[in-house]
């Protein structure tokens, strides 16, 4: 028996019910389906102080999301493109995982991530994906084999949140299902051998 893992999900923008939000819901509900326990942090939820390292997380919403990050066993980062990169919200609570720099795992370490972009063009897309790709990277994540670039000119989603494009919708779930059976094979390999028998 293996225990149940701890998928926490960032991103979306400061407009509730965003597209980006909506997409990183459906790779949370794909990763629940799985068996996960899911976390959204979200919209108002991302509106912090510009990070200052010499104060510090040092407001309630900075605190809670530095425990979610630190108490997860996997993550999903969903980003608009801003002019051709991560959002200034999605990226600055990202600049708060320097906190952790001392933690028991350090930033990101240990953990799969997996990182979907949302513009409404291909550039933005992709260009946006792989910075969330790296800034995984600089934080010592491991990136999902498969990430998601969504193109909103082509990809439409309800204002209930449901993607009208099976392709999209697959790719999410996809990238839930990588999240989730990494942080799945991270625990058992973890668990000691007496407590598998």
């Amino acid at each position: 028996m293996h225990r149940i893992v701890n998928v926490v999900g960032v991103g979306g923008s400061s407009r509730p019910g965003s597209t980006a939000e909506k997409a990183l819901r459906i790779v949370l509900d794909a990763a629940a389906k799985r068996g996960a326990s899911v976390q959204l942090i979200a919209g108002p939820a991302l509106s912090l102080p510009l990070y200052d390292p010499r104060q510090g997380s040092t407001t309630p919403q900075a605190r809670q999301l530095l425990s979610a990050i630190a108490g997860a066993d996997a993550l999903v980062l969903a980003s608009p493109a801003y002019h051709g990169g991560i959002s200034g919200l999605v990226k600055n609570a990202l600049d708060y995982v320097e906190e952790l720099r001392e933690d028991t795992r350090p930033y990101f370490s240990e953990r799969a991530v997996g990182c979907v972009a949302v513009a409404n063009g291909w550039q933005g897309a992709v260009a946006t994906l792989a910075a969330l790709r790296d800034v995984t990277h600089a934080l010592r994540g491991w990136p999902t084999p498969l990430g998601a670039a969504i193109n909103t000119s082509t990809t439409r989603f309800s204002p209930a949140g449901d993607c009208k494009d099976d392709h999209v919708q697959a790719q999410l779930e996809e990238v839930a299902a990588q999240v989730v059976e990494f942080a799945t094979q991270r625990a058992l390999a973890a668990t000691p051998t007496a407590s598998l028998l």
